[in-house]
């Protein structure tokens, strides 16, 4: 395997909310996508961030192969976007199969086309976040279009990768009950989608649009109560789909 470079975000190193177990979680520099309630728009810039390759990261992976063992954990890479940088996520993946640590990706879905069959050969799981069902409030959301998302999720079912899907309710936005209705009647045509998180929306990320001289369109948006998250989750467990 090919020792390819890369941009760092942020690291975790004993995540328990990105896949299963504890996780090391790697947030990749660079995202398409410009998200309304992004909680990382710092993360957006391409080429900013830590510079480093997948040897320096899989030596780090490394000491942790005891507590992955332990917990049913492994490698999740996130952002960002990690499909901005498919070259590093491949290297990264490959190595970790090559040790045996489970490994998931976390993405939009948005550039999906940029992971070839090699290294989605090498994902056990792909956190696959979409974020409305509708293609213009999509747009509204992210500044970019629905379709490649979809057609990434019907390719990973085409593949049989293991999906969880992740969606994150915003009220005023993501969460009128037909939006909802439609998005889990989506998900129900995916057979490789093995759970579904809802997840309420919240604005602890305004502090960096502030320092950034950004402006923060959701400052009023309250987060969701326990019934509106419950009310979504009720539309996917009616189709069976276990629900998070």
């Amino acid at each position: 395997m090919e020792n390819t470079s890369g941009y760092l975000h942020s690291v975790e190193s004993a995540g328990t909310l990105d896949g299963p177990g504890v996780r090391r979680v790697l947030f990749l520099q660079g995202c398409p996508l410009n998200c309304l309630y992004c909680h990382n728009p710092d993360a957006r810039p391409f080429r900013c961030g830590q510079k480093t390759d997948a040897f320096t990261q899989l030596r780090e992976i490394a000491r942790y192969r005891d507590v992955f063992r332990r917990t049913g954990g492994g490698v999740t890479l996130s952002g960002g976007e990690p499909l901005s940088q498919p070259a590093f996520v491949k290297a990264i993946f490959e190595g970790c199969k090559r040790m045996g640590v489970h490994t998931a990706l976390d993405t939009s879905g948005y550039t999906g086309w940029r992971a070839d069959d090699e290294l989605l050969g090498n994902t056990d799981l792909v956190l696959l976040d979409i974020k409305h069902i509708r293609p213009e409030n999509y747009k509204q959301l992210t500044d970019v279009a629905l379709q490649p998302t979809l057609d990434f999720a019907q390719r990973l079912a085409g593949l049989g990768v293991p999906v969880w899907l992740r969606h994150v309710l915003v009220p005023g936005y993501t969460d009128h009950p037909d939006y909802l209705a439609e998005l889990a009647a989506f998900a129900a045509t995916l057979p490789n989608i093995e759970r579904v998180e809802i997840l309420p929306f919240h604005n602890m990320g305004r502090y960096k649009w502030e320092q950034m001289g950004l402006s923060y369109q959701l400052n009023d948006t309250p987060e969701p109560d326990a019934a509106a998250v419950e009310a979504a989750r009720s539309h996917f467990s009616a189709h069976g789909m276990p629900v998070f």
